[in-house]
């Protein structure tokens, strides 16, 4: 729940900095904290240990896509408020379901199935598309979503040969590396005010990131999915908090159905699990 209030509040101050900075250089700077933070975690195994993958073009495909996931979203704040495109991006999960059974083998049965349909009506009872303004902007934190669950079934498929430590390195350079090429085309210098949100961004990245990890250490992590659903709580009282944004009655129902859907496959999940001798 913390790694979530934190991702909320960088979020939050995200969507507050995008008015004013590059969304490059906003990632520039929170990819070069989150080096350090990688540095910190993979030094006990050594960095040339930790940089050898057995699948390095695998590794960088994946982190280049939670780049351009992270630079979607940032977008999509621009336009959207906070609880709108997190109850959008909520799908990731039923995502992954899809994803996970098309390309990794993963086993998904009918209830699997049925819940993925029922977070796809959810989805559309949100974007209502053809009975609202602004429709296009709903496709951003759509395909983020879809970004963010391809780069988990990427995750996943690295795990098998690499280490967690060389999957946190290469996140972190690769993104670094291929963020130091669009920061400098549209840098705006900051001010006080700015430099001290834009570490924050990059801290409170870092310390969620943290904080999840080590959520993940003590426990499986089908026991820590359905906390991520919180997220969508915290980024509706810092949107009311610091925006003004209040969701409207469709946006509440649409998120509602697309939780329970998350909910409900974990749940049928850990019934089989407890079930298989």
């Amino acid at each position: 729940m913390l790694a979530m209030l934190g991702f909320a509040a960088m979020d939050a101050i995200s969507k507050w900095l995008v008015a004013d900075y590059p969304i490059g250089q906003m990632m520039w700077i929170r990819y070069a904290v989150f080096c350090g933070f990688a540095w910190l975690i993979v030094r006990r195994r050594g960095l040339g240990k930790a940089v050898r993958s057995r699948r390095p073009a695998l590794q960088a495909t994946r982190a280049l896509i939670a780049l351009v996931e992270s630079i979607i979203f940032v977008l999509a704040f621009s336009y959207l408020p906070l609880a709108d495109t997190h109850a959008v991006a909520a799908t990731s999960p039923l995502i992954v379901t899809v994803l996970g059974a098309l390309f990794l083998g993963e086993r998904a049965g009918a209830a699997r199935w049925l819940a993925v349909a029922a977070g796809f009506l959810g989805v559309l009872l949100i974007v209502r598309p053809g009975f609202r303004s602004l429709d296009w902007p709903l496709l951003l934190p759509a395909v983020g979503a879809l970004l963010w669950g391809v780069y988990q079934v990427l995750t996943r498929a690295v795990s098998r040969s690499d280490s967690p430590d060389t999957t946190l390195a290469w996140s972190a350079a690769v993104a670094f590396v291929a963020s130091s090429f669009i920061a400098p085309l549209h840098w705006r210098s900051p001010d006080t005010l700015g430099w001290a949100l834009l570490l924050a961004t990059a801290l409170i990245n870092a310390l969620a990131n943290y904080a999840l990890i080590r959520a993940l250490d003590y426990a499986e992590a089908s026991a820590v999915q359905p906390y991520a659903y919180t997220l969508l709580v915290w980024v509706t009282i810092l949107g009311f908090v610091m925006f003004g944004d209040v969701p409207d009655g469709w946006t509440i129902l649409g998120a509602a159905i697309v939780v329970l859907s998350g909910l409900y496959t974990w749940h049928h999940d850990r019934k089989i699990t407890a079930a298989t001798p």
